[in-house]
C-alpha cells in the first residue's frame, strides 16, 4: 500500500460558500447557446439548493457599467438581500473588500465557483482562494467560455493546480448528504 494517503474530499454545507461569478447580460450572450443554456440552469439548481440549506452565496460582477447587471434568471433565484461585488479585476481575490465578504464566514473554508469565464476570472478567482488556503471546488457544467477550448484548458490547469473539479448534482448531493434529509425530495426535484 502506497504510504501517501490521497483524500478526495467532498464539500459540506456546513462549511461552503457558493461563488457566483459574472454572469452579466453581455458576457452570458456571448457565450455558446447550449453551454449558457446548461451554465444557467446548473447556477439556478445550486443556488436555489444553496438557499434551501441557508449555504451563504456570494455574487460577483466585472465591471457592471459595461458588461450589464447579473442576468434575471440567476437573480431570481439568489437568497433574500443577495448583492453584487463589482469589481474591475479578474481574480475576486485581487478586487477590494472580497477578502472581508469571504471572512465574515470563519468556519467556511469551501467555496464552491459558478460562472464566466473560465479561462479567465474563474480560474484567477480559484488560484487566488487556494494561496488563501480555501478549499476549492469548481462545478464544471456551471462555467463556461466562449470558446470551448479555453475552458477546456481552464478545467485542466485548474485539476493540475488541485482544484476540486465537480459538477452541480454531485455538490448539491454532498450537501445533503443523506436521503433523511429534510431537503432532499425537494433539492433531487431540481436534478429531473
Amino acid at each position: 500500500m502506497n504510504p501517501r494517503q490521497v483524500s478526495l474530499p467532498l464539500s459540506q454545507a456546513q462549511t461552503s460558500q457558493l461563488l457566483v461569478v459574472n454572469v452579466q447580460e453581455k458576457l452570458v450572450k456571448a457565450m455558446p447557446k447550449a453551454d449558457r443554456d446548461t451554465m444557467v440552469s446548473n447556477i439556478n439548481r445550486l443556488t436555489q439548493t444553496a438557499r434551501s440549506l441557508d449555504i451563504p452565496v456570494i455574487l460577483s460582477e466585472h465591471y457592471g457599467k459595461g458588461l450589464g447587471e447579473t442576468v434575471p434568471e440567476i437573480m431570481q433565484h439568489l437568497p433574500p438581500g443577495t448583492v453584487a461585488k463589482d469589481k474591475l479585476t479578474f481574480s475576486c481575490c485581487t478586487a477590494p473588500g472580497f477578502e472581508e465578504e469571504l471572512g465574515q464566514e470563519e468556519e467556511r473554508k469551501q467555496i464552491v465557483i459558478v460562472g464566466l469565464e473560465a479561462h479567465i476570472c474563474v480560474l484567477q478567482t480559484a488560484a487566488g482562494l487556494q494561496q488563501w488556503g480555501y478549499q476549492v471546488f469548481v462545478v464544471e457544467d456551471a462555467i463556461c467560455s466562449r470558446n470551448a477550448s479555453h475552458r477546456k484548458n481552464a478545467i485542466q490547469r485548474m485539476r493540475h493546480g488541485d482544484v476540486r473539479i465537480t459538477n452541480s448534482e454531485s455538490v448539491a448531493f454532498e450537501w445533503m448528504s443523506d436521503a433523511n434529509h429534510p431537503h432532499f425530495s425537494e433539492i433531487s426535484q431540481l436534478f429531473r
